[in-house]
């Protein structure tokens, strides 16, 4: 079902004063690092006084005085678009990401299924998928949206692209050689290298970059070449847990580290300031010289949508730790206002999948600060990739001024560049469009969750939410758990299945190194869980159990519409019907088996 605005923007004697859109971007929790004209940027106070009305906006305007008991209540889809436009009328200034999705990426509309499982960014768009049919292919050509392909960004149409092959050598190696290699992968790999780097705004004069299967053998590839026989500890900042974690605790463990984890205080999840501090700063019996080890920041959680202030990664370089900069859950922009000019990480990792909605499939990135290229050992370890060109591949050719033959096809040596228009249309947005877009939804859709409530039961709300509820600044993810009438929590899992079910990807997670404070005590055996550890070392005896809470868990891209989180909205009202576990468990298990058709 397509939606559009209804009658242009809604009065504007009825906007509350600021939505978020003269607000700097949160990320960093610190002044946006690049100039801006005096005129063009407001006092601090104001800021303040932006993000304090924007969450009153929220809290006071979206469904006010309603709650939903009963899932046929909701409003239909029109109606709750034009209301969430009375709240965030800025959310029109957008419709340029709407008019992407509809040209480039048409299969998110077409296939009827909402993407809510993963978060980054697509190398490619799915415009370049070869299976378009001529008609498509015409209009698109026709097209003069600024996302039509000109004669030098005519789409490609090979796919799947590129495919992975492992390297062999330490990472250091692979590191002082620039990642590159001898054969006709070199200009591929080359040509997508600083493609990325441009993109992120990483300077090639200043770090090194390979490619790796994934965020996970990014992980473990440098926990095994990092010296943690002379920088012995691993201080890590998840308030989940986390496959590429666990790998990285694993390995570090093994060649003799000290793990170390901060704390997550209930409910908000914030970091727990004053743990964390002590761990980070130096005593002062120690040697300056001596590295203390390995800091791994991720500045938001993937999970619940907690932002971090930066200047944690401050404090652990002035206290002797090298920087690791997890970038996996930053959104599309996120890179422009992070400003490496003022904080360098030591070391880098993000990750790539190829086109959003349809195959997540991609790759890692490590990059590596030159300067710390010296430190790592040289470990024989698989994990290093290399970029494969598969069959014939259409490229374009070095512009030299004459259109009249732009492209060329090659065989393997693959001596052009890929189109990765994926990149290029976060390019072209403005980070603000991005920015005020994830956080209009995100926030309306917590609201929205918080609005329904089991019937008969004096206020029991159907979702829990974990970690920041409305706020100006959360990231675009959220962890939260359904329960029924009994108060009973609903499996995360049967969600994630029914979901699915329902042609909507999300996921689950487990929160875990959380932080009780006396006047939340008694909650904490209530709601935590314990289960084995996924990070203990091999060898042990016995896995560690630890303490945390399953959840539900789902995460905003910069192509995610109205739609999308209102029919998660949606499909999470029916849990209000006292019966739709027991009825959608018995259908799933029959159709697992398939012994009935539904």
């Amino acid at each position: 079902m397509q939606i559009s605005y209804l009658g242009g923007d809604p009065d504007p004697d009825s906007k509350p004063d600021c939505h978020g859109g003269c607000c700097p971007t949160p990320l960093l929790s610190m002044p946006d690092p690049r100039p801006h004209p005096s005129s063009s940027r407001p006092p601090r106070s104001e800021f303040s006084l932006c993000r304090r009305n924007f969450v009153a906006a929220t809290a006071s305007s979206i469904f006010p005085n309603s709650q939903f008991t009963n899932h046929e209540s909701l409003p239909p889809l029109p109606q709750s678009f034009h209301e969430f436009l009375q709240v965030y009328p800025q959310y029109s200034d957008t419709h340029i990401v709407d008019r992407l999705r509809e040209t480039k990426y048409s299969h998110l509309s077409q296939s009827g299924h909402t993407c809510l499982d993963y978060i980054g960014v697509g190398l490619f768009s799915h415009s370049q998928l070869p299976d378009h049919g001529p008609d498509e292919v015409q209009s698109q050509t026709a097209s003069s949206s600024m996302f039509s392909p000109s004669p030098s960004r005519v789409p490609n149409l090979d796919f799947p692209f590129f495919s992975l092959s492992y390297k062999t050598g330490s990472l250091k190696t692979q590191l002082l050689l620039g990642g590159g290699t001898a054969d006709g992968r070199a200009n591929l790999e080359t040509s997508m290298r600083k493609r990325i780097m441009e993109f992120l705004h990483i300077s090639e004069s200043e770090y090194a970059m390979v490619f790796t299967a994934n965020r996970t053998s990014a992980f473990k590839l440098l926990a095994e070449a990092y010296p943690f026989q002379t920088s012995r500890k691993l201080l890590t900042v998840y308030d989940y847990e986390s496959e590429a974690v666990d790998a990285m605790i694993n390995s570090s463990e093994k060649r003799g580290a000290k793990v170390m984890s901060a704390e997550f205080s209930w409910p908000r999840l914030g970091i727990n300031s004053e743990k964390l501090r002590r761990m980070i700063v130096r005593k002062k019996d120690k040697k300056k010289r001596e590295k203390r080890g390995l800091f791994v920041f991720p500045v938001h959680s993937r999970v619940s949508g907690t932002r971090y202030p930066y200047i944690w990664m401050n404090l652990a370089q002035e206290n002797g730790w090298h920087v690791l900069l997890d970038a996996c859950a930053l959104g599309p922009k996120d890179m422009d206002s992070f400003g490496l000019s003022l904080i360098r990480p030591d070391f880098i990792v993000c990750s790539f999948y190829k086109i959003f909605g349809e195959n997540p499939s991609g790759f890692g990135c490590l990059f590596v600060k030159k300067s710390a290229v010296p430190i790592l050992e040289t470990s024989l370890c698989m994990g290093t990739m290399g970029l494969v060109p598969v069959g014939r591949v259409l490229l374009p050719l070095v512009e030299t001024g004459d259109t009249s033959n732009s492209f060329s096809e090659q065989e393997e040596a693959a001596s052009g560049e890929l189109d990765c228009t994926g990149l290029d249309h976060v390019d072209i947005l403005p980070m603000t469009v991005i920015t005020n877009r994830g956080r209009y939804l995100i926030n309306w859709l917590v609201k929205a969750l918080l609005k329904l409530e089991h019937p008969s039961t004096e206020g029991v709300r159907l979702v829990r939410i974990y970690g920041p509820k409305v706020r100006f600044d959360r990231g675009p993810a959220l962890a939260f758990n359904v329960f029924d009438w009994k108060g009973e929590k609903v499996e995360p899992v049967l969600v994630q299945k029914l979901a699915d079910r329902s042609g909507i990807s999300i996921s689950y997670g487990f929160l875990h190194h959380l932080s009780f404070s006396e006047k939340y005590g008694e909650q904490k055996a209530g709601v935590t869980e314990r289960r084995t550890s996924t990070g203990t070392m091999v060898g042990s005896k016995g896995k560690e159990r630890v303490k945390g809470v399953k959840v539900v868990t789902l995460a905003l891209g910069f192509l995610t519409d109205f739609e999308d989180v209102y029919r998660l909205w949606a499909f999470v009202s029916q849990f209000l019907d006292a019966d739709f576990v027991e009825k959608e468990s018995w259908r799933y298990t029959a159709l697992n088996r398939e012994t009935v058709v539904v």
